[in-house]
């Protein structure tokens, strides 16, 4: 027979676990349909005679709910050989949504995921109300990858409750509305349901995000809806302590996966200086949780996140830095001169949440006022000394002398290498985190792919290929139920990722563009070694250029 699609040549690594093979792959119809010597021809040949074959991987922790209206490559995530994501993490995304309170639900991206009003504004198309509405409008726009969505709790709990939803538990009443929707969802495909319980995740004016209010009898029946169903999973922002599991949290990850005896993911696992063993501790304390499929993520790269004080969310879980958010320059810059507000932030350094005052740590990347270009490349540490002020002075001094458009670049956590080694090979553990989508010009994480198969596997040999690849592929897979990928084999979708692996690799320090809607300013990660990426059986990038082609397709979790 001849087929559409023939990979010649190539070093299979195959995503099961199994080693490296040297064979053919044909594809037809959008599927693998043959693996080894292969002698019949095909409309399309790429010779992978120097490449590696693998799965196309699976980037299951992203925010890119609001991007697909606007990119349809989803980038940067395909740009490393990603051929599918699952968004609508966190418990914040755009559906459901009545057309009269659009505004809330996109503060509450802004807020928590750190994406501008303004890009949002101008390039959200809101052209559904309803939650399976939201998912066929991405079918009808089209995609270069697999799109998977998770159901997040916030918009459903907003769409039957309105602003009370971000004030109070729901009535039982509400509880069972809210329930039917998320049915509904889960009936359209979604994968689960997504929620938060971490304090820094504030949504519309400041309040919190509605899904922290959800009372145990709530969670109780959105669970019970994955129950019923035999299917889905729950992911979970625990808390704003990473590597931190506490009473409550373990009661409350007891609570998810007893009501719904499903998989649940939480987050995050982040080696941390102020607690070097607190990972690892966790992780012995939460093995009968584990056990059961309920399982934290962690990330192979180092956090470091570009910080601008006109949209401060590093610091969202502080109280005194709540008068900071959807604020005019002119009132956060009050704030920042503010003696009482300097003094209560240098107070929460006693017992440090997310940033310690390492201001060691804390790099002044881009500045706009001339008069401080010297200091571009320099520590704050380095600057206060040289002006004779301590780091939390210097860095609020320095934002106000630049109108508030200095970009910091603050190293939080991920710093040891030896630990991230312990996370990333520990088998109670699920490689992710990659956050796409979200945190615009403050960070990117989306080429951890290439990363751990660059850095952790080629550049320091933690783990041979094999494993690597089934981490970010078959794994995710697997845990979240996506239909017919994360492994090469004879019959499943023909998601493929072609890379040279004697230069796969990301950079650690991002690039700033704007091509945001608007001409936003967003973060990305270049990808390097990725060749060619097959997305159901067409090819979307060719010798890393797109080829015009959008092969994607909405995933539907139970729909083979």
């Amino acid at each position: 027979m001849s087929y559409e699609l023939l990979i010649k040549n190539g070093t299979v690594v195959d995503g099961s676990g199994a080693p490296p093979v040297r064979a053919d792959i044909a594809v037809a119809e959008g599927k693998i349909a043959e693996i080894g010597k292969i002698t019949e021809g095909a409309k399309k040949v790429i010779d992978a005679s120097d490449l590696t074959v693998t799965p196309g991987f699976i980037d299951h922790h992203t925010h890119y709910d609001a991007q697909i209206c606007w990119d349809p490559v989803i980038s940067p995530s395909s740009w490393h050989g990603v051929t599918s994501v699952i968004m609508g993490n966190c418990g914040v995304g755009l559906a459901p949504c009545k057309p009269a309170v659009r505004e809330i639900a996109a503060w509450d991206l802004v807020n928590v995921e750190a994406i501008p009003f303004d890009v949002l504004s101008q390039g959200v198309t809101w052209d559904w109300e309803t939650f399976p509405e939201y998912m066929d409008a991405a079918d009808r726009r089209g995609s270069g990858i697999n799109l998977g969505f998770m159901a997040p709790l916030t918009p459903f709990r907003h769409y039957v409750m309105g602003e009370e939803s971000m004030e109070r538990a729901a009535t039982p009443e509400e509880t069972s509305r809210i329930a039917a929707l998320l049915r509904e969802a889960m009936e359209a495909g979604a994968f689960g349901f997504s929620t938060t319980n971490g304090p820094q995740h504030i949504g519309y004016q400041g309040r919190p995000l509605a899904c922290r209010l959800a009372s145990f009898d709530e969670l109780a029946a959105y669970a019970g809806v994955l129950k019923a169903l035999g299917r889905g999973s729950i992911e979970l922002a625990l808390n704003d302590q990473p590597g931190v599991v506490t009473e409550s949290d373990y009661a409350l990850l007891d609570h998810l996966g007893t009501s719904s005896q499903r998989p649940v993911t939480w987050l995050a696992m982040l080696s941390r200086d102020d607690q070097p063993d607190v990972c690892m501790e966790t992780l012995r304390q939460t093995e009968s949780l584990i056990q059961r499929g309920i399982v934290p993520q962690v990330t192979c790269r180092p956090l470091s996140v570009q910080v601008n004080l006109r949209n401060p969310f590093i610091f969202a879980n502080l109280e005194c830095w709540n008068p900071a958010f959807n604020k005019s320059e002119e009132e956060q810059t009050a704030l920042y001169r503010d003696p009482e507000f300097r003094r209560a932030w240098r107070k929460t350094f006693e017992q440090p949440r997310v940033f310690p005052g390492k201001w060691e740590r804390v790099d002044i990347q881009e500045v706009s006022n001339p008069a401080l270009k010297q200091y571009e490349g320099k520590t704050v540490d380095e600057v206060a000394r040289e002006r004779g002020k301590d780091g939390l002075d210097t860095f609020l001094d320095l934002a106000i002398e630049d109108n508030l458009n200095i970009q910091y670049v603050m190293a939080l956590f991920n710093a040891d290498e030896n630990r991230v080694a312990e996370l990333i090979t520990h088998p109670n553990t699920m490689i992710g985190l990659s956050d796409g989508g979200a945190h615009v010009d403050m960070l990117c994480d989306a080429g951890y792919c290439t990363y751990l198969l660059g850095t952790w596997v080629r550049e320091k040999q933690l783990m041979p290929i094999e494993r690597a690849v089934q981490r970010i592929t078959a794994e995710p897979a697997r845990f979240f139920g996506v239909p017919n990928r994360g492994v090469l084999a004879k019959g499943m979708a023909a998601d493929i990722a072609i890379f040279d692996a004697t230069t796969i690799g990301s950079p650690r320090r991002p690039e700033m563009r704007h091509d945001l809607p608007g001409g936003g300013r967003r973060l990305v990660v270049p990808a390097q070694g990725v060749m060619h990426t097959v997305v159901n059986g067409e090819v979307l990038y060719q010798d890393q250029q797109h080829t015009g082609d959008l092969p994607g397709q909405v995933l539907r979790a139970g729909v083979a």
